[in-house]
């Protein structure tokens, strides 16, 4: 299923001269990309492929991209965060809209919102393809989403099935879909909710660090539909707590020592890389105001207050909020 989810408006020719994919839901601005590149490599195996962030797309360089070749060979050209381009670069962008080159797709990854919105409207006035990829903030919209999957591979699968998968993984679209892909290959027919069980059934830890890392991620909504699926099927409170704990812990851990060893940190080089991701927003007090949140939750699900949910909200929000320090400093 390569846009499974996403909207899409004007032209659905794959090979317009503009592609303009909107939103902030990765898994579908990447498989908008992959979309439009297969089409191109379906048309031309030797389709060149240029796929570029703000900082690589300088003035300039969307004309030499552009320009005729002697080969006339077919290209595709992505931007991504579109709507960090520079003033001068937006320029170039909005020229080559009004007489976009033969042979040429240029596909352009747009954050939507405010920034960059003159950029979006010059595209959309062009007649641009537009292909819209809407964060999922809500568990409606996701469970819409794996139903989709299932839909698009050709498989059936139970109502119950599919609510047990979103409650096993959370809020995150690229373990959805790998799950889905996984149990169509497995299974043979219906697949239902026993089925599921069996396969994910063990998966409640790794929701509760879908929590933290959506806290830590000051990613607030996300954090606390993720904790009230995890409240809702069962988790016990001190296991949220616990994974809330570690992944503030581990912000302050590489904040502290940055060019600490992995064996001295206590974590593998693949968390270091995530942490150091997520560390972005944080600063020495930030960490300091959310490990008192973290441990005014544990006494607060232990027994020192009444309500364990809004204890762990509670937290979860503060933590959130801390992950946005520096930009507050």
């Amino acid at each position: 299923m390569l846009v499974a989810m996403a909207r899409k408006t004007a032209s659905d020719d794959l090979l317009a001269p503009v592609t303009l994919a909107v939103g902030q839901e990765d898994l579908l601005l990447d498989r908008a990309v992959r979309e439009v590149v297969a089409a191109a490599r379906a048309a031309d195996s030797d389709t060149d492929v240029r796929d570029l962030t703000p900082d690589q797309l300088q003035p300039g360089t969307l004309a030499e991209l552009t320009s005729p070749s002697l080969f006339a060979e077919r290209k595709v050209v992505v931007v991504r965060n579109a709507q960090d381009l520079s003033a001068d670069t937006v320029k170039d962008v909005k020229a080559y809209l009004g007489s976009p080159a033969e042979e040429i797709t240029l596909v352009l990854l747009h954050a939507g919102g405010a920034k960059g919105k003159g950029l979006l409207d010059a595209a959309r006035k062009a007649g641009a393809r537009e292909v819209a990829c809407p964060k999922m903030t809500k568990a409606t919209d996701r469970l819409a989403f794996v139903r989709g999957e299932f839909r698009t591979a050709g498989r059936s699968a139970t109502p119950e099935a599919c609510q047990a998968l979103v409650d096993a993984l959370g809020s995150d679209l690229r373990e959805l879909a790998s799950a889905v892909s996984q149990l169509v290959a497995d299974i043979e027919g219906t697949i239902d909710e026993a089925t599921v069980g069996r396969y994910y059934s063990g998966r409640s830890e790794a929701s509760n660090f879908t929590i933290a890392d959506r806290a830590v991620e000051g990613r607030v909504v996300e954090a606390l539909e993720a904790l009230r699926w995890s409240i809702a099927t069962g988790e016990p409170p001190v296991k949220i707590v616990s994974a809330l704990a570690q992944g503030v812990r581990a912000i302050g851990k590489l904040q502290s020592s940055p060019g600490a060893r992995p064996a001295d940190l206590g974590m593998p080089p693949w968390k270091i890389n995530q942490v150091r991701q997520q560390m972005r927003g944080w600063t020495p007090d930030g960490v300091a105001v959310a490990l008192r949140a973290v441990a005014e939750a544990d006494a607060g699900v232990k027994g020192g207050g009444d309500d364990p949910e809004y204890a762990l909200e509670k937290a979860v929000v503060t933590i959130a909020r801390a992950a946005r320090s520096r930009g507050r400093a």
